[in-house]
């Protein structure tokens, strides 16, 4: 056998290239708009509302904003959402908990989401 057929690449997972896993990690991924009544009034006062990845942090929310959405933030802040004890069939669960994203865009600025 020759050396290219015995070396496979390791799959990606259904990522593009340049979207690796690790320490390394790029910011173009695990930015998803959470859509509700109070972030859609926020909207409205050029503050929009992320559901993040729980080791983001706000510089790495910054990048990914400013790559994705083309806008460049001027604050963002964010809220850990702790997880919720409900009952399920008369048994107790835990419901898991997010993180969420404020980034503030400076007046004119936009995202369409």
């Amino acid at each position: 056998m020759k050396k290219e057929e015995t070396e496979k690449e390791a799959p990606t997972q259904g990522r593009s290239p340049d979207q690796s896993v690790g320490k390394n990690k790029t910011v173009s991924f695990g930015l998803v708009p959470h859509i509700t009544e109070k972030a859609t009034f926020l909207g409205e006062k050029n503050a929009y509302v992320f559901k993040i990845e729980p080791e983001f942090n706000k510089i790495m929310i910054r990048q990914a904003v400013k790559k994705q959405y083309n806008v460049e933030p001027t604050k963002v802040r964010i809220i850990n959402i702790p997880g919720k004890t409900v009952f399920i069939r008369r048994r107790r669960a835990q419901k898991a908990g997010y993180k969420k994203a404020v980034v503030y865009l400076k007046k004119g600025d936009k995202i369409t989401i």
